[in-house]
């Protein structure tokens, strides 16, 4: 509240008060001014011994001397007014009180208040010119105006958990009927969806849909030339409506849906019990048909449902089949040939590793672009993390490893000899190292030469008991593989050497006495 401005003959009042033995509380209590105000002028008036009641008040020229607001006796606080320019450039611009405040004492020394800055700049605002206005006239059916605004506040029945929600608010320009949803996200599907609804609603479409510039609608706001979500204008298209945004930061271009989402928050919400999204919803249904739609507005003075049976002749009709609702969004290709949307991987072709690529999902499927060529589709995931992966898109020596599993070795090995099976059941078979890699390579020496050999390699290599993969690729490299097996005698006789009468060969029979 702005404070009051004190007349000269009230100071000569409060003075008299004072020269009578009133006290300032007293004199504060009357009304006449604030007890800071009345301590102020009994300062000054004791300095100049107005108090002494043998002596005559001096006249208003004197006391305006003393306490006009350029006077320097009672006021000391540091002003604006050296600042008056610089404050009101910034005010232009958009600048907050309390930037402006920062900005002086930052850069300029100034000592003042923040409630001096404020009030400088509320006066600067009343000063202004009032902005005139008119009224945007629309034909039946020519336009409807789209906007959100906050919804109720719900409660998980099971976790307790607090949920935001939104109104989405459709009406039409003319004859002021709506529709209205409460919904949980303003992304792009909801958006679409939601338009969906109103049309089916409304039972026709309008040849205009004006907006403001939410980030499910337009990418990039601009007064001269907005960008336009791609999936919006799709649906624009299929729909045959033409897209109307509002210049950035002026509501006022779409009053209607304004006043619209205002009506809704404050007659259908308060004091309504809303148990569920599905029950919020069908009540707000419910109130559209019959206090919304049958009031008595305020600008027509009509009913929107009466004025709506004349609008809904001049929409146009809706498309036999509606557009399918596809959301479309740019995505980078991961070095693991997945890409994410919505928290979910699908995979692409790894030459397009790094590349950007569109990505178009709609309630079934999630389809992949690069340009305007469709790569790839795959069914639509919903929980976060869940992969949805083609082999073929995977590099050569990915697919590889991923097809020649422990099976695939195995048939390959039978095929190729019982020797070769063997050596392949005992590296799968163990325990402690995964060997499949191994495996692969020496079903893949197969190749280069021949079954027949791989084989006998694998027999020499398990008579030596090292079935490893650089023990048969050696054998086959060396043509060692047809060479005669070490006798089991001979190996029998050379144990003996060592474990029984050998030379070095301590007698454990004496121990065990």
């Amino acid at each position: 509240m702005a404070k009051r401005r004190i007349d000269m003959h009230e100071y000569r009042q409060i003075i008299v008060q004072l020269r009578l033995g009133v006290s300032i509380r007293a004199v504060a209590k009357a009304g006449l001014a604030s007890r800071s105000k009345v301590k102020q002028i009994h300062l000054v008036a004791t300095a100049q011994g107005w108090l002494d009641v043998c002596k005559d008040l001096p006249g208003n020229e004197v006391l305006a001397s003393f306490f006009t607001p350029a006077s320097t006796a009672l006021t000391t606080k540091p002003s604006v007014l050296p600042y008056a320019v610089q404050i009101e450039e910034w005010c232009e611009q958009g600048v907050q009180c309390s930037v402006i405040h920062a900005v002086l004492q930052r850069q300029h020394g100034f000592q003042g208040s923040y409630d001096a800055v404020q009030r400088f700049v509320k006066k600067l605002k009343s000063n202004k010119l009032p902005v005139a206005t008119m009224v945007l006239d629309f034909k039946p059916g020519e336009a409807a105006q789209v906007d959100f605004g906050s919804g109720p506040v719900l409660t998980d029945p099971f976790t307790g958990e607090i949920i935001k929600t939104w109104f989405f608010v459709m009406v039409l320009a003319w004859s002021r009927h709506m529709y209205a949803e409460i919904v949980l996200h303003q992304d792009v599907e909801t958006w679409l969806g939601c338009h969906r609804r109103a049309f089916e609603w409304f039972g026709g479409v309008p040849a205009k849909i004006i907006i403001d510039n939410p980030k499910c609608a337009i990418t990039r706001a601009c007064y001269y030339d907005p960008v336009v979500q791609r999936a919006y204008s799709e649906y624009a298209e299929a729909y045959g409506f033409i897209i109307s945004a509002c210049p950035p930061r002026d509501p006022k271009k779409k009053g209607r849906v304004e006043s619209g989402v205002k009506y809704v928050k404050r007659n259908f919400l308060p004091l309504r019990n809303i148990a569920s999204l599905v029950d919020g919803n069908q009540q707000l249904i419910s109130w559209l048909l019959g206090t919304a739609g049958n009031r008595i507005h305020g600008t027509t003075h009509k009913q929107p449902l009466a004025l709506f049976e004349t609008e809904r002749l001049l929409l146009k009709p809706l498309p036999e089949r509606p557009p399918e609702c596809a959301v479309w969004e740019k995505a980078r290709l991961h070095g693991d040939c997945h890409l994410q949307y919505l928290k979910c991987r699908y995979s692409a072709p790894y030459k397009l590793v790094r590349q950007l690529l569109w990505v178009c999902a709609t309630e079934t499927t999630v389809k992949i672009f690069q340009d305007h060529t469709l790569v790839t589709i795959h069914p639509r995931r919903f929980r976060p993390g869940e992969r949805s992966t083609l082999i073929e898109h995977l590099p050569p020596n990915a697919i590889a490893y991923c097809m020649q599993d422990s099976q695939w070795c195995l048939k390959n090995a039978k095929t190729i000899g019982n020797h070769c099976e063997q050596v392949i059941q005992t590296l799968l078979n163990d325990s402690v190292v995964d060997y499949l890699r191994a495996a692969q390579g020496i079903v893949g020496l197969g190749k280069k030469y021949g079954s027949t050999r791989l084989d006998a390699a694998c027999q020499r290599a398990l008579a030596f008991q090292s079935v490893h993969y650089k023990t048969i690729k050696s054998i086959l490299q060396q043509g060692l593989e047809y060479s005669p097996l070490p006798d089991q005698e001979a190996f029998d006789a050379l144990t003996e050497t060592y474990t029984g009468g050998g030379h070095f060969c301590r007698d454990t029979s004496t121990l065990l006495q």
